[in-house]
């Protein structure tokens, strides 16, 4: 076979991925809070893009500076009639000469007046307190500048009080109890493990050896942070936690010590065991039971922690005047950026080198598909949006048990857009309805079959029909899950029993055994407390 050189023409097809597109995309999947600090990056790195509230305001001098020109210019007779020429220098007739001439002295002029100059230009109380008050000399500390101000800017968020953690609590506290500077830096180390529950590492076995100390030194100082308020913080273990509350209340007797070291069987409501291993009779561990949960288990929790960042939506849900359902855009999420031409314009005539003119045209082509990008973004967002509304119209109708099974692929298809886009879209985008406010991925849920053969059912209904089962269950008769199984299998939903298992433990419901021990144990707390409110009634007077 010859091996020769040839030309040859192909014609094929690829999927580029340029950085516009690429960039794009990514604006998809951006929450409203990454967007807007994606674009505050982009106001700063490109000359050529501006806010649009920045551009009106700017607009507004320049306008007015033209109405004032073409008045003074074209209507300045009127302007002089009026005594507001364009110039500022018009005024009404003969007011020139009487601002040149001279009155002469007090005299003279009181004469001419024929009154004293006291009752012409005579000053009210007001204004004379006002005037004696400014001439005076400050008194406070505000007046000379240092404080608050009548200016407009005049922040009053400045002057809260920061809000305390309780790291700094801690600290405060550390700097009271120690006096050396080896102890300090011992206890600012234990603080430094303090999680925002109050609670230490199980194991502080390292601490001595990283701070070059004895085991001895860390526990002596780890006895003294026991003792700081809130009472329990910097406990190693819930048992240890409760242990310190109850001697800061003298409340640690053998008796309750043996309850705190067993709190496996209070957890399981295992109340004969308890009993014994306390020694106590029944109305002894009734009253150590109620001691244990008036105690705080996480005292940390009273101290500010990291903030929490408000949930702002993206789509509105409005009930619409036909019956139907009204979606919007929420506008304040919305970056408002603009490109300036006439900046770009007026730098084209004057630069003369290549770099700057390509550097100038790669800005203009950046911010001119920045702005399609983030006005297609939100044409997408609410057309998915608009999607989900008319698929799920049953939810917002009846509520959650109306809520039909859904996927992307439903989605993309009726909206004629590829899965991916609408997935990158649904994601860290919330809705607002009259139901609550939602993430977009809330309304896609699996379908389970219906037991009949009819139309299947949405998993997050079906979530909620098991809830208010259980939530519906007698203390003396606790469903247990193959008796749900049955139950949803009667209202014509088919589900396996491990399913179940899987929803329950999902919404953090307990199992049948732990439910009746818990509905059991708060009858008894009912009935005891009734039956001790009718003895009490019933004693002779």
């Amino acid at each position: 076979m010859a091996l020769t050189q040839r030309l040859e023409f192909r014609q094929s097809q690829s999927l580029v991925m340029t950085p516009q597109l690429m960039q794009a995309i990514k604006l998809l999947q951006l929450s409203n809070l990454d967007l807007t600090t994606f674009v505050e990056e982009e106001l700063e790195r490109n000359p050529l893009l501006e806010r649009a509230s920045d551009e009106a305001a700017g607009e507004a001098p320049a306008e007015a500076g033209q109405f004032n020109d073409h008045d003074g210019e074209d209507s300045g007779s009127q302007s002089d009639a009026d005594g507001f020429g364009g110039s500022g220098e018009a005024f009404e007739p003969g007011q020139e000469e009487w601002m040149s001439k001279d009155l002469g002295s007090r005299a003279e002029i009181e004469q001419t007046l024929d009154t004293g100059l006291d009752n012409v230009f005579s000053e009210e109380p007001a204004e004379a307190a006002a005037r004696n008050a400014q001439d005076a000399a400050p008194t406070t500390y505000t007046e000379w500048g240092g404080g608050a101000s009548g200016d407009e800017d005049y922040n009053l968020e400045a002057f809260v009080a920061a809000e305390m953690t309780l790291s700094d609590h801690l600290a405060e506290q550390l700097s009271v109890a120690f006096t050396g500077a080896a102890q300090r830096m011992i206890g600012q180390y234990l603080i430094d493990l303090v999680d925002e529950a109050g609670y230490l590492p199980p194991d502080l076995g390292g601490a001595a050896e990283r701070l070059g100390a004895t085991q001895e030194d860390v526990e002596d100082v780890l006895a003294v942070l026991q003792k700081f308020d809130p009472p329990g913080v910097c406990a190693r273990s819930l048992s240890e936690c409760l242990a310190i509350q109850l001697r800061e209340l003298d409340r640690y007797d053998p008796a309750m010590q043996a309850l705190v070291e067993h709190l496996d069987l209070l957890a399981k409501r295992d109340i004969v065991s308890l009993r014994k291993l306390c020694g106590v009779d029944d109305e002894d561990i009734a009253d150590m039971i109620g001691e244990i949960r008036r105690l705080n288990p996480k005292p940390g929790m009273k101290f500010g922690s990291a903030r929490l960042q408000t949930m702002v939506p993206d789509v509105y849900v409005r009930p619409g005047p036909d019956g139907g359902w009204h979606v919007e855009l929420n506008s304040d999420t919305l970056p408002r950026v603009l490109v300036n031409q006439t900046y770009y314009s007026e730098l084209s005539k004057k630069i003369g080198k290549d770099g700057d003119k390509s550097y100038f045209t790669d800005a203009l082509q950046n911010a001119t598909w920045l702005v399609r990008a983030l006005d297609q973004r939100a044409r997408t967002i609410l057309k998915v949006a608009t999607e989900i509304v008319r698929q799920q119209d049953g939810f917002f109708t009846h509520g959650v048990a109306h809520l039909r099974p859904l996927n992307l692929k439903a989605v993309a298809d009726a909206i004629q857009m590829h899965e991916s886009t609408v997935s990158r879209v649904t994601a860290n985008k919330y809705m607002a309805t009259n139901r609550g406010t939602f993430e977009l991925k809330y309304f896609f849920t699996a379908s389970i079959a219906s037991a009949d053969g009819g139309e299947a059912h949405s998993a997050e209904a079906v979530r909620h029909h098991i809830k208010q089962l259980i939530d519906s269950e007698a203390p003396a008769a606790i469903l247990s899950d193959d008796t749900i199984v049955e139950r949803l299998r009667a209202s014509g939903i088919d589900i396996a029993r491990r399913t179940v298992a899987k929803y329950r433990e999902a919404m953090r419901i307990p199992s049948s055994v732990q439910r009746r021990r818990d509905k059991q144990s708060a009858l008894g707390n009912v009935l005891s407390s009734a039956m001790s409110d009718r003895s009490r009634n019933t004693e002779p007077a």
